[in-house]
């Protein structure tokens, strides 16, 4: 068994060899709390939700870090322009994100470090640097020499004449490429005291902190979006190693949730917040139409799109209720189909995992038309071992219990259909079949889907 991941500075899929046997460390660049998450800011964390998991189930000890970027030149707008306080609208997003993560079943991390909580550490970073000559302060900025270190630019495959000068050398950087790692003190905003006196940390400096505080001085897996990999990921990857930390030995990073073609993001106003989201779609829906297309490929957000990935998923959650109601409580297998951990193992290959799901409910559901409830059992193991590592179990006490739906609604909405069946039941026992009829024409029309089993009628609900 070997995992392969495709390596961003590689620019290729390479077996995956953990620096410590056993074990997995993965630093996953996390929000920037100004404002409210879309479903494209989340789709980053799903999509290394899953790969933890398969780690987890490829028995590796997974330390998994997500950071919270709680101090941010976009915080500080937000916080000028609305005249709230900048902690206030940090603390009140990070929770929104939270609760985000929360909804579409993503594991809590190992470790969520805050930025404004690791300003001590960033401060002996600088001091490292600029100690070894790859960084310089003027006037209580601190920038990073770009020139002082020949591999910047490997990740993102780029020349650095290439790059645009910032034009700005006269504000005392040496090069206009030289990037800030600490802003000096503005009137108004937040600062702490530093050696070159009182500032804020850039955004770049505080995950190399971070990663280094938690992780060491080198990792096995570095994660973000595509957007991240320049300047963020580049920058990063410079502090860390001028200072002398080897850093990511993999670098990992997942595609966008695009509309019309155009990266989902606030400042083109055509975001969709997660908090929104969830009230209209069922929160394992979500999670099935954001983290079954392959991690590296774009998703293009419609409507319809999830119209269609919540009719598939139903197509499978019936398959689960039919064996359940014929056979009782079933308990996932111990182990998943070889075809589905190898697609699995080939770059978190979902999309092909997901097509060994889809065949095995087209077997289990074969055999139940047959009568064959032992073989329908033993599919409903294997789906629910390989739903389990996806997050999309639906017998899985996180979605059963009625969290995502509210348990006491639907009780409430259960008692009700239930009701309205007991009438049609008593309509087809006095042989009155249009009433029967038209009863079950109505639910439909409602959203429900009614189906008639040797046990009585079942009721789900039905594709919007």
């Amino acid at each position: 068994m070997t995992i392969r991941l495709y390596d961003t500075s590689a620019r290729q899929t390479r077996d995956f060899t953990p620096l410590t046997p056993g074990c997995v460390s993965i630093y996953l660049c996390g929000a920037t709390v100004q404002a409210a998450p879309h479903i494209g800011h989340i789709r980053s964390g799903l999509n290394f939700d899953i790969m933890r998991r398969w780690f987890t189930y490829r028995g590796y000890d997974v330390t998994f870090i997500r950071n919270v970027t709680d101090i941010d030149d976009k915080i500080l707008v937000r916080a000028a322009e609305s005249g709230e306080p900048w902690w206030s609208i940090g603390y009140r997003n990070e929770r929104a994100f939270n609760d985000a993560y929360e909804a579409i079943g993503c594991l809590p991390p190992t470790y969520e470090p805050r930025a404004t909580g690791h300003v001590p550490e960033m401060i002996e970073m600088m001091s490292g640097l600029i100690e070894r000559g790859h960084a310089y302060a003027v006037d209580g900025n601190v920038y990073f020499d770009v020139r002082s270190f020949p591999e910047y630019l490997q990740l993102s495959n780029q020349e650095l004449d290439n790059l645009p000068n910032a034009g700005d050398v006269g504000a005392g950087k040496r090069d206009g490429r030289d990037f800030a790692m600490w802003k000096a003190a503005k009137p108004g905003e937040p600062s702490w005291p530093t050696p070159w006196g009182r500032g804020r940390p850039g955004w770049h400096l505080e995950c190399s902190a971070m990663a280094h505080k938690y992780l060491g001085r080198r990792f096995d897996i570095h994660g973000g979006g595509i957007d991240l990999i320049f300047p963020h990921h580049e920058n990063e990857i410079a502090q860390a190693k001028a200072y002398g930390d080897g850093f990511a030995d993999y670098w990992v990073h997942n595609a966008w949730v695009t509309m019309s073609g155009e990266k989902m993001s606030k400042s083109l106003g055509n975001s969709v917040l997660v908090s929104e989201m969830v009230k209209r779609w069922r929160p394992i829906v979500l999670r099935y139409y954001l983290g079954t297309p392959h991690y590296r490929s774009m998703i293009e957000y419609s409507e319809e799109a999830l119209r269609e990935a919540e009719s598939a998923f139903a197509r499978i959650e019936g398959f689960v209720q039919r064996v359940v109601e014929k056979a009782g409580p079933v308990e996932p297998a111990a182990e998943v189909p070889p075809a589905f951990a190898e697609a699995m193992d080939d770059d978190l290959g979902v999309p092909q995992a997901l097509a060994i799901i889809h065949t095995t409910v087209r077997q289990g559901n074969s055999a139940l038309t047959a009568d064959d409830k032992e073989t329908a059992v033993a599919r409903l193991a294997e789906v629910r071992a390989m739903l389990g590592l996806l997050g999309l179990d639906p017998l899985d006490e996180r979605w059963s219990s009625g969290g995502e739906r509210g348990e006491d609604l639907h009780g409430v909405v259960d008692s009700l259909v239930r009701l309205v069946l007991e009438q049609r039941q008593a309509a087809r026992t006095r042989k009155d079949y249009g009433t029967a009829d038209a009863i079950r024409d109505q639910l439909q029309q409602s959203g429900l889907v009614i189906e008639d089993t040797p046990s009585g009628p079942r009721w789900e609900l039905g594709p919007r």
